[in-house]
Parts: C-alpha cells; sequence; structure tokens
C-alpha cells in the first residue's frame, strides 16, 4: 500500500483542530513532538488504496523561530520527509492568513488549500473566486466547513491528485527589484553547475541567500563557490536595501508578502451585504462591557468552579469503594505482610488517592477548553489589559497566566508572546501563583474533609481567585522593585465566536484525562512506592517496646513511622513548618510536592493510612484528614500549596524561558518566602477566628 503524508499547517483559530477533528473518524493518534511538549495529532487513514497520515503541526503566524510553536512547524517543513502541505485558512480573514501563505510558497513544495470556515464567510458576504486564487497562488483552492464537514471529501481527493500529478513551480512573486537579483544568484549557480545537497532548486538558493536563511549560509559557506558567491550576495541587498530604504530584510520580504496578498485579494475577493448581520459585535458589546466585563467574567469563573466540584464530587464515593475494596481484596490475599502493604497501602492507595479526583480534572478543563474555543478567552485579555497595567502586568499576560490554571508548563511557554524581556519575566515569576490542576486535588481533599458540599464551590473558587490575588500583588512589586520598566501597548487578535464541536471538546478533555492518569500510572506510581518504602523502613523493634511500656497496635504503628527514612527526614525539616502548624508528615508531603503536586494527595494518603490503622478500613483519606489535623493548620497548608514552587517539570521548562538557572534559585526563595510568610499569617488569623 503506498503511503501519503500531509503536513497540516495553519496560524491559530483557522480551526486546524475541528478540521481534523472532521476527518478523524478514522484512526487518530495523539502525541508530543520530540524533544519539546508541544502536542502534535496524527490521522491515519485509507483512501483509494493510499494510506494518509495527516500531521497537525502547531498554529504558527509566521515560519521565525520566535515561539516554539513557530519553531517547530519550521522545523518539520524543513528536515522531515512529507509528500505536500495542506494549507488551512480562515475564510473570513484571508488578508492576515495568507501572509503564512506566501512563507510557505517559498518552501516550493507541493501544496493544497482548505478555505476553512467558508459559510461563515459567505453569511458575511465575502466571495472567493476559487478558481482564479488557484491560479495565481499555483495550488488548488477548496471551499470547506469543518464545522459542518462539507468540501471534506473534495479536500481529500484534492489532496490525493496534487501528491500524484508532477511537482509545479511555485508562483510566490515578488518585486521586479527582489525578482532580478534572484535571478542573478540563481543564474550564477545554474552556471557554474552548482549542486545543493539540501534538495533546494536554484531560485530556492538564491532567494534564501538573500533572505539571509541560517541554514543555507552555513551550507555555502564551506563550498568552494562562496568566495565568487559572496559579492553577488552583498550587491543583491545593497540593491534592495536602496530601493526599500532599509536593511532589515525581514521587513522588506514582510512587505513583499503583504503587496503579494493585497494583489492577490483584489483579483480574487468580493464582498458584498452580508447575508446575516454579525453576532460578534452584538455578543461583544455584552462579555467585553467597560463595566459589565470583568464582572461577567467573574460570575462565569465561579460558576465553573462550582461545577468542578459539585459534578466532579458525584462520582467520587464510587472511585473511593472501588480502591478501597481493591485494596482489601489484596490484603485478604497477600496477608498484612510487607508486600501487601506495599500493593495495598502504598500503590493501590497511593494512586487510588489521585485517580480519585480525576472527575474534578475533567470537569475543569472541559470549562476552559470552552472558554478557549468559542474566542472568550482572547477577548478577557483585552478587557484585563487596563486593570493588568495598574499591577505591572502586559494584557497578553492573562494568556499564560489562565493557561496557569490548567499546567504551568505550557503557560511558561505561552509567556513567548510578550515581546518585553521584563514584562515576560514578571508574567514568569507569576505564572506559579495560578494554581493548576495539579493542586486541584489537593484543594478537593481538604475542602472535602471540613466543608460542607453546599460550601465546596464557593471556597474553591475562593482558593483560586486568591492565588490570581496574590499573583497580581506579587507582580506589582516586582514592577517597582525589581524588574523596572515602561509598559507596551497591547495588540491582539480577536477572533470571531464560534462554538466548538463535541468532537474538538472530548478529544481535547480526554487528551488532559489521559496524560493525568499516565501521569498518576507512571511518575506518581514511582513516587508512591518509594514513600511507601521510606515509611516503612527501617523497623524499629518494637515487640521490646511493646514488653516494656505496654504499647497498643496503633502506637506501634506510630512509632514505627516516626523511625522510618521518611519520619526522620521530616522530623528534621519540621522546625521549618512548625510555626505553620504543620506536623512532620505534612511536611513531607510539601517536600514531595516539589516533584509533582498530585504526589501530595498520595503521600498523605500513605502516612496517614500507615499511621492509623483503625482509618484503614473504616475511613477514607478525608476523614482521617478531618480528624487528626486541625482547621487553621488545614487552611494554612492550602495556603503553602497555592503559593510554593510548581513542580519539577514547569521547574525546568522556566530555566529555560526565564534564561538561566539564577531565575530558578530566585523563584524558589521568592515562592517559598512568600508561601511561608503567608501561611504563618493564615495559621494563627484561622486560630483567632475559629479557636
Amino acid at each position: 500500500m503506498k503511503r501519503l503524508t500531509i503536513a497540516l499547517v495553519g496560524q491559530p483559530n483557522v480551526g486546524k483542530s475541528m478540521l481534523i477533528n472532521a476527518i478523524s473518524d478514522s484512526h487518530l493518534k495523539v502525541g508530543n513532538f520530540a524533544g519539546v511538549t508541544v502536542e502534535k495529532s496524527e490521522v491515519i487513514f485509507e483512501r483509494e488504496g493510499i494510506e494518509i497520515h495527516i500531521i497537525d503541526l502547531p498554529g504558527a503566524y509566521s515560519l521565525s523561530d520566535y515561539t516554539i510553536e513557530e519553531r517547530v512547524t519550521r522545523e518539520f517543513l524543513e528536515k522531515e520527509s512529507y509528500d505536500l502541505i495542506l494549507n488551512v485558512l480562515d475564510s473570513t480573514n484571508l488578508e492576515r492568513n495568507l501572509l503564512l501563505t506566501t512563507e510557505l510558497l517559498e518552501y516550493d513544495k507541493k501544496m493544497v488549500i482548505a478555505l476553512n470556515m467558508i459559510d461563515e464567510a459567505e453569511r458575511e458576504g465575502i466571495g472567493v473566486d476559487v478558481d482564479q486564487m488557484s491560479e495565481i497562488l499555483g495550488a488548488p483552492c477548496i471551499k470547506v466547513s469543518a464545522k459542518k464537514k462539507k468540501g471534506i471529501s473534495n479536500l481529500i481527493n484534492a489532496c490525493i491528485d496534487v501528491a500524484k500529478a508532477p511537482k509545479k513551480a511555485s508562483k510566490m512573486v515578488y518585486s521586479d527589484t527582489v525578482e532580478e537579483e534572484i535571478k542573478k544568484i540563481a543564474d550564477f549557480l545554474e552556471e557554474k553547475g552548482f549542486v545543493c545537497s539540501l534538495g533546494y532548486n536554484y531560485r530556492d538558493i538564491a532567494l534564501r541567500l538573500i533572505q539571509e536563511d541560517e541554514q543555507v549560509y552555513n551550507h555555502m559557506r564551506k563550498k568552494p563557490i562562496w568566495i565568487e558567491l559572496l559579492p553577488l550576495i552583498r550587491q543583491a541587498l545593497d540593491h534592495i536595501y536602496i530601493h526599500y530604504d532599509s536593511k532589515n530584510i525581514k521587513e522588506i520580504f514582510a512587505q513583499e508578502h503583504h503587496a503579494f496578498v493585497n494583489g492577490l485579494l483584489k483579483e480574487t475577493l468580493k464582498k458584498e451585504k452580508p447575508k446575516k448581520q454579525d453576532l460578534t459585535d452584538k455578543i461583544d458589546a455584552i462579555l467585553i462591557h467597560k463595566y459589565w466585563g470583568i464582572p461577567i467574567f467573574l460570575f462565569l469563573m465561579w460558576g465553573l468552579f462550582q461545577l468542578t466540584f459539585t459534578l466532579g464530587a458525584i462520582p467520587m464515593d464510587a472511585i473511593d469503594t472501588i480502591f478501597s475494596k481493591l485494596a482489601d481484596v489484596v490484603r485478604g490475599s497477600l496477608g498484612e505482610g510487607g508486600l501487601g502493604s506495599l500493593i495495598a497501602d502504598g500503590i493501590i492507595g497511593g494512586v487510588g488517592a489521585v485517580v480519585l479526583f480525576l472527575p474534578n480534572i475533567m470537569f475543569l478543563f472541559l470549562g476552559i477548553a470552552l472558554l478557549e474555543t468559542t474566542g472568550y478567552m482572547s477577548r478577557v485579555a483585552f478587557l484585563l489589559d487596563g486593570f493588568f497595567h495598574k499591577f505591572g502586568l502586559h494584557g497578553k499576560s492573562f494568556i499564560p497566566l489562565v493557561t496557569g490554571f490548567g499546567c504551568s508548563v505550557p503557560a511558561y511557554m505561552a509567556a513567548r508572546t510578550l515581546k518585553n524581556p521584563k514584562d515576560k519575566l514578571i508574567t514568569l515569576f507569576v505564572i506559579g501563583f495560578m494554581s493548576c490542576s495539579a493542586r486541584l486535588p489537593i484543594y478537593v481533599l481538604f475542602i472535602g474533609a471540613f466543608f460542607d458540599q453546599d460550601k465546596a464551590g464557593n471556597m474553591l473558587f475562593l482558593i483560586y481567585i486568591t492565588g490570581a490575588i496574590f499573583g497580581l500583588l506579587m507582580a506589582k512589586l516586582l514592577r517597582m522593585f525589581v524588574f523596572k520598566g515602561a509598559d507596551e501597548p497591547f495588540v491582539m487578535e480577536m477572533p470571531k465566536y464560534r462554538l466548538p464541536s463535541a468532537r474538538l471538546l472530548w478529544h481535547t478533555v480526554m487528551n488532559n484525562a489521559w496524560m493525568y492518569l499516565k501521569k498518576a500510572g507512571t511518575y506518581i506510581l514511582a513516587a508512591t512506592m518509594l514513600i511507601w518504602f521510606l515509611s516503612n523502613y527501617p523497623k524499629p523493634d518494637v515487640s521490646q517496646l511493646q514488653a516494656q511500656k505496654n504499647l497498643s497496635q496503633i502506637q506501634q504503628e506510630k512509632i514505627a513511622l516516626e523511625h522510618s527514612y521518611l519520619g526522620q527526614f521530616g522530623k528534621w525539616s519540621e522546625p521549618f513548618f512548625a510555626p505553620l502548624g504543620f506536623d512532620w508528615k505534612m511536611s513531607v508531603a510539601l517536600e514531595a510536592g516539589l516533584a509533582a503536586k498530585e504526589v501530595v494527595v498520595s503521600t498523605l494518603g500513605v502516612l496517614y493510612s500507615l499511621g492509623n490503622s483503625a482509618n484503614k478500613k473504616s475511613a477514607g483519606l478525608m476523614q482521617a484528614i478531618r480528624e487528626q489535623i486541625p482547621l487553621a493548620s488545614a487552611i494554612a497548608f492550602i495556603v503553602f500549596v497555592m503559593l510554593y514552587l510548581p513542580c519539577i517539570s514547569a521547574s525546568m521548562v522556566f530555566v529555560k524561558e526565564a534564561g538561566g538557572w539564577r531565575y530558578l534559585v530566585a523563584l524558589f526563595g521568592f515562592t517559598t518566602a512568600v508561601a511561608w510568610l503567608m501561611s504563618f499569617l493564615a495559621y494563627y488569623l484561622a486560630k483567632v477566628i475559629v479557636g
């Protein structure tokens, strides 16, 4: 069977994910690109005896190295093996989308263009002459609507036809000045009979040399022809600079691309009176209103956390019962010895304590996915721009900050959209105050232990908002005393409102749920087993102690736990946490959370079940915490979890994005100091209030 590999390329918000989901009645594979955490989706299906692979590359506005998404897309297009490019455009915003198309044309690869959202364009009175556009671009342009699954079959057939047909020369043309210089260099290379091992033709090499492409420059410098070629390149650049009155070649080619797109649209685009009045402006009049906008956003977030706790709590009892019964079966089969305890208390108890909160995680990600895919999140960034500036943050900081509610790793990466280094560093330093989904199980555990069901959603919302407020206050302090500088203007794309497909939401939620379960079944499992071992060994001579002091079974287990490696370490670090009302078990759980926040719950599950046999079979972890931890200590514990350093994976990404290990040391000291001080205040304030 023949194979056809298609690179799916497009700017953000053009409906690539919706398109690939419209195709994915066939097998859909989800993973990450090698070496980075950027997600990739791959659709595999068969058509006309051909096995077709469509690889969804990250959304990128251009093919520069400005963001990790742009770099991943560019490196794939330049280094990986594929048969053609499928470029997806938003038919309602062709002027912006076609700028990326002009860059793709420079690769001189086989290409098909999908004019997505054509139904919306027609409602807005936008007509596209696809035949004329196909002729000008030298690539077939196909009208599709991924949302309504229209034109999908035509698009796939066009890809097959283009793959089978001979390669046509690129029709990307530039101004006479640029074309003249490209021709001079290309003719020189042809005259010399130069053979390029990179696979580029003479025009491609000439174009990339004029654009000062680093890969081609480094390649050509090693060739004997470089001595004769270099003067031609310098003359070409000097000639172009004179005509443009500029010496920035990237700016010059950006102007060239804009000119090409404007000419293309004049030939192919026809705007008529919209068939239907646009609802976007009407909705925006309410959702980003000067006075009502922020209260509406807060209300929506409150509703999200209410649903996260209320609906997520429904299956928790069933999950808890399943893991409890499974642990009892293991104890019954293997006994109360070391192996039985390892599997029942260590593996099943620890991992089960994390899996217990999977429903809450899924509802949180569903809510965030809805806000993002409808286009509302971009509007909130615009809405909060003025408010953020008062705290020393840029309006674009909202996107990485709100992404931090899901996971700190992509949140740190999202900060790359901030061009000003000081704006970026401030944002990076406060992302950790946005409670990621890994902290949600800890919050749900303690809220469920100390608060009634009708108050739980409000408490969860209060925790998240409090963390966000701390983030804003810390950003203000950082701007005033550390990262001083003037604010930069805010410019951001405002996509149209769109209802996401159920398939897209399902894919988003299930992918995040699967990643969570993989973490529970691998990293957290290993951490739980290690914690079980450290909490069980070395064993003291309990029989001798019992004979001397007539100790009960519970007292023996308490002594054994305190004499273990984990108990010794906890006792060593306990003085640091004692002023916050934490015992050594809580201290160890926090320290384990530096590896992954989910490990906090599994650590508490192992320690408190081992430390109290009476609770092993009669009560869950929530009851054990309610009985053994005072409310004031629990509140201080939540505050510390809310404010201290993110997990080790996020910390490594932080180092890369911030620009050095010294920033991680500063972040660790900064967040630890803030967390300790706020927990100290919360503990004594809670003691005064609750007694």
